[in-house]
């Protein structure tokens, strides 16, 4: 649950909720949507242009779930809120694609992780040759 003290951190350009800011004694930590925090202990501006400088565009990024089998899942995020983060395993853009939900809690566990260069690609062919 979203703690009552974290402060939500719009961008000022267009309003976007982009994270938000968490007191830390005499300092404040910026925090992603993803409830994981992106400073330690900073001042406020600081806490600010973090958030501002990654602003919303991993949203689109591929990520990983690690522990559904042998080798992680290639997904895409879908929701991302304080009560849950849902992702699915990616369709690579094809719109008759079968996906998986997974339902993880928030904020959103290790095992999803951003793909690093040595992941398997994951890329799934569909039909039959």
């Amino acid at each position: 649950m979203l703690p009552a003290s974290w402060i939500p951190h719009r961008r000022p350009e267009d309003r976007d909720h982009i994270g938000w800011i968490r007191p830390d004694g005499d300092a404040w930590v910026a925090v992603s949507l993803l409830g994981h925090d992106l400073t330690g202990p900073v001042d406020w501006l600081d806490a600010e242009e973090a958030l501002d400088g990654t602003g919303l565009s991993w949203l689109a990024d591929v990520w990983m779930l690690d522990g559904e089998g042998p080798d992680p899942v290639r997904v895409r995020l879908v929701e991302v809120t304080p009560e849950r983060v849902v992702v699915q395993t990616d369709d690579f853009g094809a719109i008759d694609a079968p996906v998986v939900r997974h339902e993880l809690p928030w904020p959103a566990p290790a095992r999803l992780r951003p793909r690093r260069a040595s992941d398997p690609d994951g890329t799934i062919v569909f039909g039959s040759a």
